[in-house]
């Protein structure tokens, strides 16, 4: 594995990096975050409160298709390690979720392809890949300021390849002063955001992503779709609904092949199954309708279905984290299914979690949602849904634009969006004009949008594979940017996005993020370069690197710089920018929403 040099983080000091096992020291592993804070990590799975179907009609083997039985997520948050309780915070969760095996076969039928060799691949190269995170640590008690991060508060100061002065604006200046007269005891109330993965996702496949935005001070909820979106994912017995069960379940006891299910043994194998597995759904008679080149299209009705059933585990995951702000818990702990006897847990559970340090910690009134390609079109149905109040901006990770369900005249984007794509999307034109029309909405419903492009990327740069397996990426999609420089690109964005428009309460986070100032500096280009668009065959799937061969020999002997990737962009013309709000609509945005938030305090 090639290995590539960091980009040097944006802020002179970070948290101090885990340990690498032996195992990663030989095998593939991440980096460790660059933010202020060290990172912490549940896993959650709950009975959802509204089990049931969704869209009846679309059945396999006569059963249910889409349901919703449990939700599951995982919580990525800024934590503190020196305070442990029993072994809370000394472990650290695998990157391919348990278990293992059976996950890798997952992804062997995703691809359709035979799974001795995939699994034997991911056992020699991630099957004992650790994330970054410690499992169960103390949320943190501190603000970044506080956990020995320099922000750069005066200095106007930054460093690093790329990094931009952090510009200090008028209100921001208010908001320091205003802080004077806090109580500089109290304790953080963290930004939240909601990912959504893509199609063969899970909770940990963006943990680069999700990792680094909690170690910046956001807690980040990572879910784990259950409507047949993902490789493989397992769905523990929740004591209920037991009519909404399949019959694909993996059985401790099999059956003859010869013998007949009578309606007794078929009611005696459902009281006896602790869980069952979901792997990729298919559309019927269009198995492919991922492709651009697909003459049918995409099937509207079932990732539609499967889009409403995404937002309804949205939910589910809302209402579990506002039972834990509450108060409440340990009725979380009590009801969690991810616990040891159970599949794809840990041996931990969610003990040793000191609740009461959760309460009142999460800010569940301005929720951010995110999500890479089909979690794209997820998060935009979520931006224009009015059942889901509390999401108040949205992040679109490489959006997957034709399987977003139309705009209605009363469900449209309404609220601040920023999309991140890949080059490789950016050339297929259907899917630009799809997410064009989405940032559309949003600047004519009067708030702030932006359409960007990391140059040189492919639809895998903003995931873990990106990182872990850079070589097959750069061989095989023809990825040309350095991908942890792809995914330092995504999350600074993204900082950079919500700094302008989280509420001001949020503005002491902002202090500490890391700041290129991206968006600042973004002015829309009339034209893009096409040097690497692929052939009609490959669009959307990798890019064209001319002359590849004298390239990579150039990058091998040390004559390209392969910190950057293949190619070699000024810091200046890493994204291209297609949609940016002038100065004016951004500086009047802030102080509307800003001097809302004063309004609604005054009374408080």
């Amino acid at each position: 594995m090639t290995s590539f040099p960091r980009p040097s983080p944006c802020r002179p000091s970070a948290a101090p990096e885990p340990r690498k096992t032996l195992r990663e020291h030989i095998l593939h592993s991440l980096p460790a975050y660059t933010g202020p804070y060290q990172v912490g990590f549940l896993e959650i799975e709950l009975p959802a409160a509204d089990p049931r179907p969704f869209a009846p009609h679309i059945k396999r083997n006569n059963e249910f298709a889409l349901k919703l039985d449990t939700v599951l997520f995982a919580v990525y948050y800024p934590a503190d390690l020196e305070a442990k309780t029993g072994t809370a915070g000394r472990t650290r969760p695998p990157w391919l979720p348990r278990p293992r095996p059976s996950t890798c076969r997952g992804y062997a039928k995703f691809l359709n392809i035979p799974h001795w060799p995939v699994t034997a691949y991911m056992a020699a190269t991630t099957m004992f890949t650790k994330l970054p995170a410690y499992r169960n640590a103390r949320i943190s008690q501190r603000w970044p300021d506080e956990a020995g991060h320099d922000t750069g508060r005066g200095s106007g100061s930054g460093s690093g390849s790329g990094s931009g002065t952090h510009q200090v604006s008028d209100a921001e200046t208010l908001v320091e002063q205003e802080d004077e007269d806090e109580d500089v005891n109290d304790k953080p109330r963290f930004p939240v955001v909601i990912f959504s993965h893509g199609l063969g996702g899970s909770r940990t496949l963006y943990s680069s992503i999700c990792g680094e935005l909690a170690s910046y001070g956001l807690v980040v909820v990572a879910m784990e779709h259950r409507d047949g979106s993902g490789a493989r994912t397992f769905v523990n017995k929740a004591g209920k609904s037991q009519d909404l069960e399949s019959d694909d379940v993996d059985k401790t006891a099999t059956p003859p092949k010869n013998e007949e299910k009578t309606p007794q043994r078929r009611q005696k194998d459902a009281e006896a199954k602790p869980y069952y597995k979901i792997d990729y759904l298919f559309p019927k008679d269009n198995a492919q309708d991922t492709s651009p080149r697909n003459p049918n299209g995409v099937d509207k009705e079932l990732r539609g279905a499967q889009i409403d059933m995404r937002l309804a585990e949205i939910e589910e995951a809302f209402r579990a984290l506002d039972l834990i702000n509450s108060g409440k818990g340990s009725e979380v702990r009590r009801d969690n299914l991810r616990k040891p006897g159970n599949v794809g847990s840990s041996s931990m559970g969610l003990e040793d979690i000191e609740w009461e340090n959760w309460v009142g910690r999460l800010d569940l009134e301005n929720i951010t949602i995110m999500g890479h390609s089909f979690g794209g079109a997820t998060a935009v149905q979520a931006l224009r849904s009015g059942k889901l109040p509390w999401i108040t901006q949205g992040v679109l990770l490489d959006p997957w634009g034709p399987a977003t369900p139309e705009c209605t005249e009363q469900r449209s984007v309404h609220k601040p969006v920023l999309s991140v794509g890949s080059e490789a999307f950016m050339h297929w034109a259907e899917n630009y004009d799809c997410v064009k029309k989405v940032c559309d909405e949003a600047r004519a419903a009067g708030t702030l949008s932006w359409m960007m492009t990391i140059r040189g990327s492919t639809h895998l740069s903003q995931t873990d594979f990106a990182i872990l397996y850079p070589n097959w990426m750069s061989l095989l999609m023809k990825t040309i940017v350095n991908p942890e420089r792809a995914i330092s690109l995504t999350v600074h964005s993204a900082l950079e996005f919500l700094k302008l428009t989280l509420p001001r309460a949020q503005t002491r986070f902002a202090r500490a993020w890391a700041d290129e100032q991206l968006l600042s500096r973004a002015n829309p280009v009339a034209k893009v370069e096409s040097d690497y668009r692929p052939d009609d065959k490959w669009v959307a799937a990798r890019l064209k690197i001319p002359n590849e061969f004298s390239m990579r020999l150039r990058g091998v002997l040390g004559w390209g710089r392969w910190s950057n990737g293949l190619v070699s962009h000024d810091v200046r013309d890493e994204i291209w920018c297609h949609q940016s709000p002038d100065k004016d609509a951004v500086e009047r945005y802030k102080e509307e929403s800003w001097s809302g938030w004063r309004v609604g305090t005054a009374g408080e």
